[in-house]
């Protein structure tokens, strides 16, 4: 199955000279959604993890999925001011802006190991922000897993720099 069929690039979104790619008809068709999770599932075995952290938003969806496949712990990184208890916190840079994450204190227990799940890989602030935020945590992480990887923007490579292993089911 040809996922890019369901992935469609929306021009100028967020902003003018971005192309972005809308997961909503992946989700939408039952049989592409599952057949991703599937894949997603079968990539996240390169490492050896405890726990998965979703990145807001998108990467709940994908996070979620995995985390009930493989029987681990779900931690999400949330927008700031969405957590109702003390967090750790990371600004990060985008291809087209900043935002930043936090993640909440207490909630993952020190050296644990955590599978970073986001939709796509552009330029890997969000993947670097979530790698931050873990070690704050005094947690380490294991590996990244994303569906879609845009390789012109070298995202890959900026995570590759910092050892974290990565995966994408999808390079573009």
């Amino acid at each position: 199955m040809n996922l890019l069929n369901y992935l469609p690039i929306v021009n100028d979104f967020p902003k003018p000279g971005i192309q972005f790619r809308d997961i909503l008809p992946l989700l939408a068709d039952p049989e592409a959604f599952s057949y991703a999770i599937d894949q997603l599932h079968t990539l996240s075995s390169f490492c050896e993890y405890d726990y998965v952290l979703g990145i807001e938003s998108r990467g709940f969806i994908f996070a979620t999925a995995i985390a009930q496949a493989s029987k681990k712990g779900l931690i999400l990184a949330r927008k700031p001011n969405k957590t109702p208890k003390k967090v750790h916190f990371e600004r990060y840079g985008l291809e087209y802006g900043s935002d930043s994450l936090e993640i909440q204190q207490g909630i993952l227990p020190n050296h644990a190991r955590v599978l970073l799940i986001d939709d796509v890989l552009a330029t890997g602030g969000t993947l670097m922000a979530a790698n931050n935020l873990i070690k704050k945590a005094g947690a380490s992480v294991a590996g990244a897993l994303v569906l879609l990887e845009i390789t012109e923007l070298l995202g890959e490579e900026k995570i590759r720099k910092k050892n974290i292993p990565s995966r994408s089911l999808i390079k573009v």
